[in-house]
């Protein structure tokens, strides 16, 4: 076999077999291809796409191309939530211990992230003394223990993904539906659930743009995932203005905990509702939608949710104080509030705005060596649709560089478009993808 060949095939749109796409992929991996012939094959199947059973082989090869994370040992379905990415999406924090003090166990390793805040790991470090590093041993112990744990991806997961991704980032073929579908499913499957629930994010502040792109990402990964045998389903949610109201690590803290409480954003909450339904139904908790959310809601008001995130933060060493005492959490020195120029109803808030500002005060990575300052970020106080008068604050900022917050305030105020007449509201969800309907 050789590389060249296999580059044709796919230029000419032709379907490359298992064993091909392995030759591929793991000569890439061991350094026998070089860049160039896998970015020329990038191309290709940018412009060409592939076949969904061609998608899943690549993805399940991917998966295998490092550790193959073994839940077996974790008693009942496994099932593992991931978004394609947002502003203000804080879903994780609070989907994670609302659907496990339901008795659903949820083993989840998430990343740290570039761009606009940190990853689900960066925001657990904003809580005192939180250790988001364990075994693979101690992983699933505390699964067994306690029905919850979030911690790191190793450094072996589908190291495939790992360098493709830098790859496609420097040669234009990022935005390739089979590719985008393979990096993120390898990851999931190599971590090792039973089945996912996927938030596909679509608007001004997501990865796609438009509503059609995103139900093809949707359909692309449902497809993987159920050829792969595992019980998948998509959500594709609005990503026009940012999801909750805190952006920035400790702020996102801040508005899970609120929001467990019972007092968050109803657009953050309801969401989370939804997903956390979605991952009972694939558990086989219940096959009827109305009592699974009956159940969720009755959770976050007992406080049942609230108490099993505090399980797992006194597990992985932090301080369970900080549901109580939110000053637990970093404080920024600066704070700044922005305020409506005009009266009217708030037509628009672009989440990328919101995010480059929360990145400009420190909030963000803008490479990966970038040290991320957890205090910081912006609070939203008004959301699309909501009246406000000349003079009220639309969002305060927090900043420990008080040129930073110079900057990033005359950004964030460009984010807000305000008009006489009250908008109509786009829906949190669109649509929902099943297997069934593939």
């Amino acid at each position: 076999m050789h590389a060249v060949d296999l580059i044709r095939k796919k230029r000419d749109g032709q379907r490359l077999s298992r064993s091909e796409l392995e030759f591929l992929i793991t000569g890439y991996v061991r350094g026998e291809i070089p860049d160039y012939q896998m970015a020329a094959w990038n191309m290709a199947v940018y412009f060409k796409g592939m076949e969904p059973e061609e998608i899943t082989d690549l993805t399940l090869i991917m998966a295998q191309s490092g550790d193959m994370l073994d839940l077996s040992a974790i008693q009942g379905t496994k099932v593992d939530k991931h978004s394609t990415g947002g502003v203000g999406d804080t879903t994780t924090l609070i989907v994670a211990p609302l659907v496990a003090s339901l008795g659903i166990p949820v083993a989840k390793m998430s990343g740290r992230g570039l761009g606009h805040t940190g990853g689900t790991v960066d925001k657990l470090e904003s809580i005192p003394g939180f250790k988001v590093t364990l075994s693979p041993e101690e992983f699933v112990q505390q699964v067994n223990a306690i029905g919850l744990s979030l911690v790191g991806q190793t450094g072996q997961l589908a190291p495939a993904d790992k360098l493709l991704y830098a790859l496609r980032d420097v040669t234009a073929t990022v935005e390739s539906i089979p590719l985008i579908a393979s990096s993120i499913m390898s990851k999931k499957i190599a971590a090792g659930a039973d089945g996912f629930v996927l938030d596909v994010k679509v608007g001004s502040g997501a990865f796609m743009k438009s509503e059609e792109d995103a139900i093809a990402l949707a359909r692309t990964m449902v497809q993987i995932g159920t050829l792969a045998k595992r019980q998948t389903v998509a959500l594709v949610t609005d990503m026009n203005q940012p999801l909750g109201r805190g952006i920035g690590n400790a702020l996102e803290v801040k508005e899970a905990i609120l929001t467990l409480r019972g007092e968050g954003p109803q657009r953050l909450t309801e969401l989370c509702i939804e997903l956390s339904v979605e991952m009972l139904l694939l558990a086989g908790v219940t096959n009827d939608r109305s009592e699974a959310r009956k159940r969720l809601e009755q959770s976050l008001v007992e406080k049942k949710a609230l108490r099993k995130f505090s399980e797992l933060i006194a597990a992985q060493g932090g301080d369970p104080r900080v549901l109580e005492d939110l000053s637990l959490l970093p404080q920024a020195r600066y704070t700044r509030d922005i305020h409506a120029p005009s009266t009217g109803y708030v037509q628009s808030v672009d989440p990328m705005v919101i995010g480059v500002s929360a990145m400009e005060l420190g909030a963000g990575r803008e490479n990966k060596d970038t040290i991320i300052d957890l205090a910081v970020g912006v609070e939203l106080q008004t959301e699309v649709g909501g009246p406000v008068r000349a003079g009220e604050v639309l969002a305060t900022l927090y900043a420990n560089d008080e040129k930073k917050l110079e900057q990033a305030s005359v950004r964030a105020l460009k984010a807000f478009q305000i008009g006489e007449a009250r908008p109509v509201v786009p829906p949190t969800i669109y649509r929902k993808i099943t297997a069934k309907e593939l």
